[in-house]
């Protein structure tokens, strides 16, 4: 089994966004971090919210996979950096926001424009969109390669949110499969 910490970006996701359906389906099994700084972003507030999203996770399971979407990718990261932490099976980073990019949000505090993409200590994979408003798809890859993950392009979706449509973004759930596959039965 897997215990899921759910990291979406600015004000949280909504009830059409791929993130909150997934942990629908999870149930009990996913935990999303609640930062008191949803609509004005402060990264340390952020990477706490993500500790304490993931010690309730690992009482629940003791592989604790993070799920991460847009702003949320660098609290994730950047948590994974700062952090002691348990096992952690995976990071799932979709849509990484360019903090030096004209339209990353300008209502983020300037804590989140200096954060840098480093080797991460656990199996990553970030997901970009072709036409991502936030980041092109090559700085994306850049990202990857920084944290050591792998890569992968979805194609034409935005910015892989409610607004593209995905639903319950079955290629989404595929890729976090295959990052994440099953331990055996003992």
């Amino acid at each position: 089994m897997v215990a899921y910490v759910i990291v979406p970006g600015i004000d949280g996701s909504d009830g059409e966004h791929w993130q909150t359906l997934w942990e629908r389906q999870w149930g009990a099994s996913a935990v999303r971090i609640a930062p008191a700084s949803w609509s004005a972003p402060e990264l340390d507030d952020w990477v706490r919210a993500v500790q304490g999203a993931y010690v309730e996770a690992s009482r629940r399971d003791s592989r604790v996979v993070l799920v991460a979407h847009s702003l949320g990718c660098w609290a994730a990261a950047e948590w994974l950096a700062r952090e002691t932490y348990g096992r952690v099976g995976g990071a799932f980073l979709v849509a990484p926001p360019d903090p030096q990019g004209p339209a990353f949000p300008r209502r983020t505090a300037s804590t989140f424009m200096g954060v840098s993409a480093r080797p991460l200590p656990c199996p990553a994979l970030v997901v970009g969109s072709a036409d991502d408003p936030y980041c092109a798809p090559e700085v994306a890859e850049g990202f990857a390669e920084r944290w050591d993950a792998r890569w992968h392009l979805v194609g034409a979706y935005g910015h892989i949110n409610s607004a593209s449509g995905l639903g319950s973004w079955r290629e989404g759930r595929e890729l976090l499969d295959s990052l994440t596959p099953r331990e055996p039965s003992r």
